[in-house]
């Protein structure tokens, strides 16, 4: 699941909106919704946020939120390290191999560092 999926989905279960209600007033298949929320389809185009914002009623900070999450949740991702170290290289390909060993606790230890 993505940081935007996860996201989605507390505000819907907060509005008790079902995700077919949702999909039906977004014109979407529940089946496509289910699969944005669950990381299984690509980051959602600016104008399918803006949409997502008006149908849960989504205002101010909450919707500045959601769309800062739909930009870095891009469930299937490169990483380009053409020019960088070769640590830089080994530090890209090791993460790809070993991201879904690392712990809950892990990664955020991880993502607070490398936000530093």
């Amino acid at each position: 699941m993505t940081p935007f999926g996860r996201k989605i989905r507390e505000l819907r279960r907060l509005r008790g909106v079902t995700l077919k209600q949702m999909a039906a007033d977004l014109h979407l298949s529940a089946a496509y919704l289910s699969a944005l929320e669950h990381g299984r389809r690509g980051k959602p185009s600016p104008g399918l946020v803006m949409q997502i914002l008006g149908c849960l009623n989504v205002i101010w900070d909450e919707a500045e939120e959601l769309k800062a999450l739909a930009e870095i949740s891009h469930p299937r991702i490169t990483i380009d390290t053409a020019g960088l170290s070769p640590e830089a290289t080994e530090l890209a390909n090791l993460l790809r191999e070993r991201i879904g060993d690392l712990s809950d606790e892990r990664l955020r230890e991880l993502l607070a560092l490398v936000e530093k």
